[in-house]
């Protein structure tokens, strides 16, 4: 019988007192602790770390969706397709973790939602920021993020900045024409289809080559919002599956208010010109 394996015989660093360990560079000790159920039901775990793991991810995607607005305003935008695609697959991410939340059933769930009282994902604040990056802006939908300040502030900061579809129109503009209406709109708004935006896109879209960052930076954003769809509808079907059409935790009306925003197109310009192409 061979000797146990010793990872110190190959250079492996075992002591650490002084030294940046795994765990302190992740910040561990207070990503581990802070899970906190309320009652004494076995799937209020699973609730909580589905819910805590899905805000990093979103940490991440506006990390990344921000980064890709700035780089939108450069020269090149090449660099931005990259972080683009990137957030393309946090959703995918995103919506893999439904699969593991529809694993509970809605006698498990029963056993500790009172435990949540008026808390509810409607309240979350990197959802709302990442839809009004992307042009789903609704002042009203500040509310609930009154109680914080800072929170506030940033929503209403980020309702005064370009979306980012307002950046891929200005690229846009400088390959194609398009009639200045079609540019300026009231940033505090979602995005309307725009008749003239589509007839620019489409011009992108008959003669790829010659505008191919336009139309690889078209594709990106379908991309995104194909994965976002996705993700709003897993999003339904696990509260249908788990709470029928019972009231959301936080007044919402629960599966009702779900499927309204499946209608809600980010990007409407570059899924309408399809008919016409």
């Amino acid at each position: 019988m061979s000797d146990p394996y010793n990872p110190e015989t190959e250079g492996a660093q075992m002591a650490f007192d002084g030294r940046m360990a795994y765990a302190d560079y992740l910040g561990l000790d207070a990503i581990l602790s802070a899970q906190h159920p309320l009652s004494r039901a076995h799937d209020e775990m699973l609730f909580i770390v589905q819910h805590q793991t899905s805000e990093l991810w979103m940490r991440l995607a506006l990390h990344e969706l921000h980064a890709a607005r700035d780089l939108m305003g450069q020269d090149d935008i090449r660099p931005a397709f990259k972080l683009l695609a990137r957030v393309t697959r946090v959703f995918e991410q995103l919506n893999s973790a439904w699969d593991v939340l529809r694993t509970m059933t809605p006698s498990d769930y029963t056993t500790f939602r009172e435990a949540l009282g008026q808390s509810s994902g409607f309240q979350s604040a990197q959802y709302r920021e990442i839809e009004f990056l992307l042009g789903n802006r609704n002042r009203a939908m500040i509310r609930p993020h009154a109680h914080r300040a800072e929170v506030a502030a940033r929503l209403e900061a980020e309702l005064e900045r370009p979306s980012l579809y307002d950046c891929a129109l200005a690229r846009l503009e400088q390959a194609v024409d398009i009639p200045h209406e079609a540019l300026t709109r009231d940033r505090t708004q979602p995005h309307a289809p725009n008749k003239a935006a589509q007839a620019a896109w489409a011009k992108v879209y008959c003669d790829p080559a010659r505008h191919w960052d336009l139309y690889e930076l078209a594709e990106k954003l379908v991309d995104l919002e194909d994965y976002f769809r996705r993700w709003r509808f897993n999003h339904v079907t696990t509260v249908e599956r788990i709470i029928g059409l019972k009231r959301g935790t936080g007044g919402t009306g629960g599966v009702s208010y779900l499927k309204r925003m499946l209608e809600v197109e980010l990007f409407p310009d570059l899924w309408h010109l399809r008919t016409d192409l």
